[in-house]
């Protein structure tokens, strides 16, 4: 071989070389960044061409995947969007994709790793992927009820089984319809998107679990926890509980509701002092407790962390800088007002944490995924996220919360025949130039509890500043808990 022969030769190997490591970086290690790329129309048509797998509700599809005759084969089709669109979000080939349809996409694609013997069998024999069916674990008649009782009020609606987490309903309001964000008219769809963003309701954000407002009284269940866990507090004890209080290092006075006083002796039970709900009362008692058994009570109860259910929801919060509350602050967050914001999500943890004995379950909505042949590929474990308080304290909690519903603030959750434990809440907010948001939340059973509920109707619904939580969101839980219990 002569010297040009050679030259020639290594010439080639180099180019050789070089178009087996092109091909292979652009295969193997930049493949995802093509494949993801918005520009890349061949992922778009291969992902909105497959037959993407349905969510289903109670047994019967909620979502699902129509054949269309057009260049994208099959459409998502949406039956009761606007019921459920905090739970399932959207899909689309403008906008994206949201909740539900997000977060288990891989499976509802049928490209999960899971789903590999599958993918493996559509190979050899040429057919086309099918994605799997994601089950939720709402009751369809609890959403319903939550639905229909919210009516067209602004405000949100969250129930819980306490023994496992389970999310049994979820209502936001304003909401949308997915439907229009899924069609293929690309025009229509993106005007639709932007009507949306546009919108001062937000009607995209779940009310439910990403939506952070002052919990108000409801709040007075962690403060109440506190003083229990602390272990100088009974239900018996009696604490300050004067007609006005000022806010200590300052000149602003706190009442109570309606300018009322809730006892003639300036004192009163704890237990009672929750039954009424007393603002006087828990202003002095959160002072005393301070900041950091304050918070240490709420981050038990899940407050300062995100929760998958399996979206993403927003961290409810005590205070983002505890260390540097002053004493009036911590005092205002004993009724759940100045730092503290929470969703319906945390609210009704809060109580189905008290109902399960004082352990916490995870939240979640996805109960199992089945394959395109129905075999079960995954199923959600439940999860405990610690004991936010003692058994002997839930307990306690309990007596006290069912005689809020019995002869207190929430007396129109009442059932017959059905011992309901609840704590009504009202909430200042922004400016306080608007009317207050009202809160219930609550479960039932107390004796043996099935469900916790929480419920925010946004600046007093119907009511405006004539509403209470009492008055407004009592019967709206209430309404839920009838539909589980009847179920």
């Amino acid at each position: 071989m002569n010297t040009t022969t050679r030259r020639l030769a290594g010439i080639v190997m180099v180019m050789f070389l070089a178009l087996l490591v092109s091909t292979t970086w652009i295969q193997f290690f930049a493949a995802d960044r093509l494949n993801n790329d918005p520009r890349n129309a061949r992922a778009l048509y291969a992902q909105f061409g497959t037959d993407r797998g349905p969510i289903v509700v109670g047994g019967e599809a909620i979502v699902d995947s129509v054949p269309v005759d057009d260049e994208w084969n099959y459409q998502r089709e949406y039956a009761q969007g606007r019921l459920y669109a905090p739970l399932t979000g959207y899909y689309s080939l403008v906008s994206g994709t949201s909740g539900i349809e997000r977060a288990e996409n891989d499976f509802l694609a049928g490209s999960a790793d899971a789903l590999w013997v599958e993918r493996v069998q559509n190979i050899l024999t040429g057919s086309d992927p099918q994605g799997s069916s994601v089950e939720l674990t709402i009751d369809p008649e609890a959403q319903q009820a939550a639905w229909d009782a919210l009516g067209d009020q602004r405000g949100a609606v969250v129930a819980l089984e306490p023994s496992t987490g389970r999310i049994l309903a979820l209502v936001s309001k304003p909401t949308f319809d997915p439907n229009d964000l899924a069609s293929h008219d690309t025009a229509e769809a993106n005007q639709a998107y932007l009507d949306l963003l546009n919108d001062e309701d937000d009607p995209l954000l779940s009310r439910a679990s990403n939506t952070l407002e002052p919990p108000g009284s409801t709040f007075k269940l962690v403060t109440t926890a506190a003083a229990l866990e602390s272990g100088e507090y009974t239900a018996d004890s009696v604490i300050d509980a004067p007609s006005t209080y000022t806010l200590t290092g300052t000149s602003t006075d706190v009442g109570n509701f309606a300018g009322t006083s809730c006892a003639s002796a300036g004192e009163m039970t704890l237990a009672e002092a929750l039954r009424i709900s007393c603002n006087t009362a828990y202003l002095g008692l959160a002072g005393e407790l301070g900041a950091e058994a304050m918070n240490e009570q709420a981050e038990k109860f899940g407050f300062g962390s995100t929760h998958d259910i399996p979206f993403t929801t927003s961290a409810s919060q005590y205070d983002p800088d505890v260390d540097a509350m002053s004493t009036d602050q911590v005092e205002l967050s004993g009724i759940g007002q100045g730092s503290v914001l929470a969703h319906p999500l945390q609210v009704a943890m809060v109580s189905a944490a008290i109902a399960n004995g004082g352990e916490l379950m995870e939240p979640y909505s996805v109960d199992r995924v089945r394959d395109a042949e129905l075999e079960v590929v995954e199923e959600t474990r439940t999860n405990s996220l610690g004991r936010a308080v003692s058994t002997e304290t839930a307990s306690a909690l309990t007596d006290m919360m069912v005689s809020v519903v019995e002869s207190g603030s929430g007396t129109s959750a009442q059932i017959s025949g059905v011992p309901v434990a609840g704590k009504t809440g009202t909430a200042q907010h922004g400016d306080n130039s608007a009317p207050p948001h009202v809160w219930f939340t609550g479960f039932a059973p107390a004796d043996d509890p099935q469900v916790a509920v929480a419920v925010i109707v946004d600046e007093g619904g119907a009511l405006g500043g004539e509403a209470t939580g009492g008055r407004v969101a009592a019967p709206i839980a209430k309404a839920v808990i009838e539909a589980v219990l009847n179920g």
